[in-house]
């Protein structure tokens, strides 16, 4: 009886704070903690789900294996009785922030603060998080400047009626026909430094001579805040929101999550029906007009973009396609190749390099197998740092360094797509007969003639 009355009222804390929210009343997140809880079977691993679903725990991270650490958010009211139920389990875990307010006050001590520099054009940097008019004034000021180079492209509005901006970079004298890439950030709200380096990538581009030969023979299309209206919500109501704010005609509960509406594979695997849920997959797919507004401008562009790279956090990886389940691509070993040869630039941070579903969970209605899925050969997810130290508040002196660690990768990306057009290696798989089994793989050499394939 007392279980579940502790169940009860705990499901009243993530209650009320999902009302307040609604209520447009500054959810404090003072005394909650996250833990990273590590299992030591596959029986603990369940136990530790189980007391998730009964106390409605919102998860932050999970690996698959049975040993991976999984990280919690955990409510003041509940601390005591789960540090009970793990001591008589003898399951270790490890406070990593002791007061999630403190970090997500400390995160937010130099937002919007002026560069150093009185001269600056914008007021833009990179050792601050910044709100949404700043960084939609940053690219106005781009497109304004440098009108041979940049586009600023409106493709669309937000549920809350707030543009959804996409910015291309070229220097050829026919944009459009190049082979391109695309870079999306802030599908998920909460996820600020998604953002930052989408931003900084384009400052890069656009502002430092020293990287025109990234410009050499690629297009870039790059879309830093897909979440417009959920990335304006976590700096004013809830620092923690990770859906849209579109209202349900069936539910008080607001929002879907972006990463589970595209239309591959939708409504499967680690997609909630409930509106409630972080991970709520919407009444259909591209029910946002997020969604749609990026999957339609993605699709015409189709046959130019060769490489879709979508920034999330937080765990260090680069993920692979398929999410949905564990199930990978014909072309799965052409794209890990690829992947490892981009880490490999990464010094300050290492990533796992891996299939989706397989090192994480499976996920449907994600936008890299959407990607995948149109004809885009090489589609990545990159969950930028950290593990879990600070997830989802990194600290703005971190904004930099990932940014700077970040940013060679492109080389490597920009290279694969710029000479997709020569004789190069393609890979032909078996195809796969089981969920959990990689691929073979033949190799033949083939030429191929433009327009571009990339394999």
């Amino acid at each position: 009886m007392m279980s579940l009355l502790l169940a009860i009222a705990l499901s009243c804390v993530f209650v009320t704070s999902q009302v307040a929210a609604e209520e447009s009343e500054v959810v404090s997140y003072a005394g909650f903690q996250v833990w990273k809880i590590k299992p030591n079977s596959g029986e603990e691993r369940q136990f530790i789900l189980d007391i998730k679903d009964s106390y409605e725990l919102e998860l932050w991270n999970e690996r698959r294996m049975t040993r991976d650490p999984i990280d919690f958010i955990i409510p003041p009211q509940s601390q005591t009785k789960l540090k009970s139920k793990l001591a008589e389990r003898k399951i270790s875990y490890v406070v990593v922030i002791s007061d999630l307010q403190t970090a997500i006050d400390n995160q937010k001590t130099n937002i919007n603060k002026t560069t150093s520099d009185s001269k600056a054009a914008y007021n833009m940097d990179w050792i601050s998080y910044h709100r949404l008019n700043n960084i939609y004034a940053f690219l106005t000021y781009l497109n304004t400047t440098y009108p041979k180079l940049v586009q600023l492209i409106n493709i669309g509005s937000s549920y809350e009626k707030r543009p959804l901006y996409v910015i291309r970079i070229s220097n050829s004298s026919s944009p459009g026909t190049r082979p391109a890439i695309w870079i999306d950030g802030g599908i998920h709200a909460r996820e600020w430094i998604s953002p930052a380096v989408a931003t900084y990538i384009i400052q890069q581009l656009v502002e430092v001579p020293a990287n025109a030969k990234l410009l050499s023979n690629v297009d870039w299309y790059i879309m830093p805040v897909v979440n417009p209206d959920g990335y304006e919500f976590t700096h004013t109501t809830n620092r923690m929101w990770r859906k849209t704010r579109s209202v349900s005609s069936t539910s008080s509960c607001r929002g879907v999550d972006p990463n589970r509406n595209f239309g591959f594979k939708w409504g499967g695997l680690g997609a909630s029906t409930n509106p409630c849920q972080d991970t709520y997959r919407g009444t259909k797919a591209f029910s946002e007009p997020e969604t749609l507004a990026t999957s339609n401008f993605i699709k015409g562009k189709s046959s130019q973009i060769k490489l879709y790279l979508t920034l999330h956090s937080y765990g260090q990886y680069a993920l692979i396609p398929y999410g949905y389940d564990v199930v990978y691509p014909p072309d799965y070993n052409d794209l890990l190749a690829l992947a490892n040869n981009a880490a490999s630039k990464f010094v300050k941070y290492t990533y796992t390099v891996g299939n989706s579903a397989d090192l994480l969970y499976a996920a449907s209605g994600g936008s890299d197998d959407w990607a995948k899925s149109i004809g885009i050969k090489y589609s990545y997810t990159f969950e930028l740092p950290d593990r879990g130290t600070n997830a989802f508040t990194l600290p703005a002196s971190e904004i930099l360094p990932v940014c700077q660690d970040f940013f060679p990768a492109l080389d490597v990306f920009a290279t694969k797509v710029a000479t997709c057009c020569g004789a190069f290696t393609t890979t032909t798989t078996k195809p796969l007969t089981t969920r959990t089994t990689r691929p073979t793989t033949t190799t033949k050499r083939t030429t191929t003639k433009c327009p571009c394939t990339c394999g």
